[in-house]
């Protein structure tokens, strides 16, 4: 089976972008395994869809809980998704043009004869080899962005925490693109995992002191809008969500593939 690497890193980021890039060890050459490494990221993982289906069912989905509204909501995703795939296909193109030269070829995957599977065997190495590989990685990262993130939330010079501080700093800038100090921070702390930018801009908006997780999407409606933000604003983050860096566990890993 003939398929062009660079159809292949379109779908091999989905779920994990860190699984993607092991996934792209299958490339044989070397400039098209890295290109595929770098675009992947451009592919929105699990710890990215949470924040993109709550942010268009609360602002794409206005009317309430109707069909209309939900599909409304589903075609939103569903574009940020494909613009994913266009940016992907765009900056390897350019990449493959400029910084990492050469000539386009082709990967063979090539179906081996079936013989019965090894249960046990298949779970080792599936449990060893990829998962516990990716989720002690997590663990290391994880630990200590929480223990950062705590002491930013608590620790106080003036009446104002660390956080508020942070944020200030950050505001001019996060402005120009169309958000605000409290979301660009968010997903700076958010770059242990992608599930806790969400919560972590609750906690800034509510001056809360540990991770805010709601559930109900119209009490994170109400929290958004008392604090600014506007249709706008949601498209903006949306985008930001989906072009912006990869999780430190995907970093870890792309380190180590490409060294």
């Amino acid at each position: 089976m003939r398929l062009e690497s660079r159809r292949y890193q379109c779908v091999c980021g989905f779920g994990c972008n860190a699984a993607g890039v092991i996934g792209c060890r299958i490339i044989n050459s070397p400039r098209e395994r890295l290109i595929a490494i770098l675009t992947n990221v451009f592919v929105p993982c699990n710890g990215r869809f949470p924040l993109l289906i709550a942010i268009s069912s609360i602002f794409i989905s206005t009317t309430g809980i109707t069909f209309g509204a939900s599909i409304f909501s589903t075609i939103t995703v569903l574009l940020i998704v494909l613009l994913g795939i266009f940016m992907t296909f765009t900056i390897s193109g350019i990449l493959s043009k400029t910084l990492l030269k050469g000539f386009p070829s082709t990967f063979t995957l090539e179906l081996p004869p079936y013989r019965k599977p090894q249960l046990t065997r298949i779970l080792i190495r599936s449990i060893l080899d990829r998962t516990l590989f990716v989720l002690g990685r997590a663990v290391i990262i994880a630990a200590p962005a929480g223990i950062i993130i705590w002491i930013l939330a608590n620790v106080s010079i003036n009446d104002y925490s660390l956080l508020q501080y942070i944020t200030g700093f950050f505001d001019p800038v996060a402005k120009l693109i169309g958000l605000d100090g409290y979301i660009l921070t968010a997903f700076i702390l958010g770059m242990p995992a992608n599930e806790i930018v969400l919560p972590i801009i609750l906690m800034c908006y509510l001056k809360s002191n540990i991770l805010v997780s709601l559930e109900d999407y119209s009490a994170i409606g109400e929290i958004l809008l008392k604090n600014g933000w506007t249709f706008l604003t949601a498209i903006n983050v949306m985008i930001f969500s989906l072009l912006h860096f990869p999780c430190t566990t995907t970093l870890l890993t792309i380190k180590k593939e490409t060294r």
